[in-house]
């Protein structure tokens, strides 16, 4: 477990209690500190019995006095109650990764790598460390990917903690200075959370203001707004990420552009980090990729089944319709946004498409003129008849361009149930 003595005698409170809340709740009583956690979930709050934790719902306690508000990147500080009840206290609203920052100072000395963008986080972060240790260095991988940073053990002197940072991650975050900081893409997501779509890329640009100047920038420039955050640091800071012709056939988990960048951002912080060209070839070659992002499940007669279950908006669907020539493309869910433009450049390698979920209706109605439409309704029946309409050499992807809150407890259950739906055909 990661923790600071720091923390003894100070007061928090904890509003959320999935995987970091309670990894921050853990980490904070082991620092000493007096802690007030809140999860509406009965069950959640069960699993801290015992522990020493005082439960109340910070919305209906006096906040005043308290060190800071720790609270779940889920929770929507732009119209949460809580969030302007701790400003009107004049309490810090922060969250686990923040912790960890504060935590530093008292661990073995190690360098951070801060992944962030709209999509690529997940694979460029578990590919970089994947490399790390490949070349025989100490590295844990932390944050948005789904594993707690301060639950793991620190790591030794010389090691590098690689974290996925989501744009609501780096809101609650005051004091991170990332060794490097990367910086993928930015196209329009999670706007409800914003103002608009300036404040979105505010929320990334803020990863590089909390460096000290000697640290390193690895941006992706591809975009307007990524290429605009570059410009505004010192040139002498920033490795920027181009599009580029790569021979990706060496590396059999990173096919597709979208997966050119993210290898071209992985070796630029491995390249910093003093890792041998060598060794980042070879692990490059020996990445297998991450569950429910572009994760091949199966084959059957000769058609392929791919999970890319992650892939919750259009613009990160387009690269993964790009990778292959015959898409049987099952698109669903409950929509973000009102359309799948950023797909259309790719319309051509579908050959049918199964809409599922709240957006079953409206997307048929989007794509219907492009190509071959069934409204599914549910994955089960859109695997099914997938399935039966592929012949040799098609792809039938799951590649939803929504969230998952429709049908399923989130993007990993319908991962699962589509791995799980393909398995069981016969």
């Amino acid at each position: 477990m990661i923790f600071s003595s720091a923390w003894r005698g100070r007061r928090y409170a904890v509003l959320g209690l999935a995987r970091s809340g309670v990894a921050s709740v853990r980490a904070l009583l082991a620092g000493g500190a007096d802690v007030v956690a809140w999860d509406a979930d009965a069950t959640r709050r069960a699993a801290l019995a015992g522990a020493g934790v005082t439960f109340a719902d910070p919305e209906t306690i006096d906040l005043s006095g308290f060190d800071a508000l720790v609270v779940s990147p889920g929770v929507p500080l732009n119209r949460h109650p809580v969030a302007a009840q701790a400003r009107a206290a004049g309490v810090p609203i922060i969250g686990d990764i923040e912790l960890f920052a504060q935590a530093r100072a008292s661990l073995p000395a190690a360098k951070v790598v801060g992944v962030t963008g709209t999509n690529g986080k997940s694979t460029t972060t578990a590919l970089v460390h994947h490399i790390l240790r490949s070349a025989g260095i100490p590295s844990l991988m932390g944050g948005n990917i789904g594993l707690p940073i301060l639950a793991q053990e620190p790591l030794p002197e010389g090691g590098v903690y690689v974290l996925e940072l989501s744009s609501y991650q780096i809101d609650l975050t005051k004091s991170l200075d990332c060794e490097v900081a990367v910086l993928l893409n930015i196209t329009p997501d999670h706007l409800d959370r914003y103002n608009d779509f300036a404040g979105y890329a505010a929320s990334k640009a803020r990863l590089f203001t909390m460096q000290t100047e000697n640290h390193v920038a690895v941006i992706g420039i591809a975009d307007t707004a990524s290429a605009e955050i570059a410009r505004s640091l010192p040139p002498e800071r920033v490795t920027k990420i181009a599009a580029a012709v790569l021979d990706q056939s060496r590396w059999p988990a990173l096919q597709g552009p979208h997966n050119a960048q993210n290898a071209l951002a992985a070796i630029a912080t491995c390249e910093v980090l003093g890792v041998s060209a060598e060794a980042i070839e070879a692990g490059l070659a020996s990445f297998t990729g991450l569950p429910h992002r572009m994760e091949r499940v199966g084959e059957r007669s000769g058609v392929v089944f791919v999970n890319d279950s992650k892939a919750t908006n259009p613009e990160s669907v387009a690269p993964a319709l790009a990778a292959f020539d015959r898409v049987h493309w099952i698109v669903g869910g409950k929509a973000k946004g009102g359309d799948l433009e950023a797909c259309r450049p790719q319309f051509g390698h579908v050959v049918c498409a199964y809409t599922i979920g709240d957006a079953t209706a409206a997307f048929a109605g989007l794509l219907r003129a492009d190509m071959p439409v069934e409204e599914a309704g549910t994955l089960a029946a859109a695997v099914a008849s997938a399935a039966r309409q592929a012949r040799p050499g098609d792809t039938v992807l799951l590649s939803p361009a929504c969230a998952s809150f429709d049908q399923f407890r989130d993007f990993e259950q319908r991962g699962d149930t589509f791995r799980s739906l393909v398995e069981a055909l016969a």
